[in-house]
């Protein structure tokens, strides 16, 4: 029963944070059973320009350190806040959520070019938080049952927690940092005299992740047309629903 439980609430996950959440689970699997090591993962910008493994640009944003009180830490809230972003405020539009990932990854990678940071998934993690609290900004938080605040002060206790658990906060500011030029690019700056949309999700992206809408200017081949429908079926139509 609790694995029916499990695959049932990990198949109603949407895509995004399904693949997300998988993906950085996998990885830490990985390195736990010592398939591959944290040395193949980490973010190096010389291995990546001049090695040409690129695949670091991504495996860094997956590995959250070994299994413990911050894997689990990190997984809930990341688990949490991207799920409730992609069934709130990006709900219906998995494109722009997609867009919102890989602006927020290229930052932080920009980012991690001048700055020795290794993995960058908590950052990541912290920048879905503070644009999920800024688009919520009157709900009632509790932390461990210590602190009431609003939703908006979250990721600045998120980041007062690393300091008490003696990590460095410069991961958590870049967060903040990254969320904060998302939220004021899309929610502020549009809304401001003079102001536009500078975030516009690319169309292949789209294409990809979007259900294109049904076209309004259709226009049905003749046959398929109502009035063109054989008689003995309206007549079942009428049959089956009466009036």
């Amino acid at each position: 029963m609790a694995y029916q439980g499990f695959a049932q609430e990990y198949l109603g996950m949407p895509a995004v944070t399904r693949a997300y959440t998988t993906a950085c689970v996998i990885t830490t699997a990985a390195v736990q059973l010592e398939f591959i090591t944290p040395f193949q993962l980490y973010f190096n910008p010389d291995l990546i320009f001049r090695k040409f493994q690129i695949w670091r640009l991504i495996t860094n944003f997956l590995f959250f350190g070994p299994l413990g009180f911050s894997f689990f830490f990190n997984m809930i809230f990341l688990y949490r806040y991207c799920r409730m972003l992609e069934e709130g405020s990006f709900r219906g539009r998995t494109a722009d959520f997609v867009f919102m990932f890989l602006f927020g990854g290229f930052l932080m990678t920009l980012f991690g070019l001048f700055a020795s940071l290794f993995f960058l998934g908590q950052a990541f993690t912290i920048m879905l938080v503070y644009v999920w609290s800024r688009r919520n900004p009157y709900i009632r938080m509790n932390f461990f049952g210590l602190l009431n605040f609003q939703a908006p002060f979250l990721p600045w206790v998120l980041m007062g927690f690393s300091l008490l658990l003696g990590n460095s906060i410069i991961i958590d500011l870049l967060g903040i940092a990254v969320g904060h030029i998302y939220y004021f690019l899309e929610d502020v700056f549009p809304n401001q005299p003079g102001g536009k949309k500078l975030l516009l999700t690319p169309g292949f992206l789209k294409m990809v992740f979007d259900t294109p809408e049904e076209d309004p200017n259709y226009n049905p081949l003749p046959e398929d047309r109502p009035e063109n429908q054989p008689r003995d079926q309206d007549q079942n139509q009428h049959q089956h629903h009466p009036q």
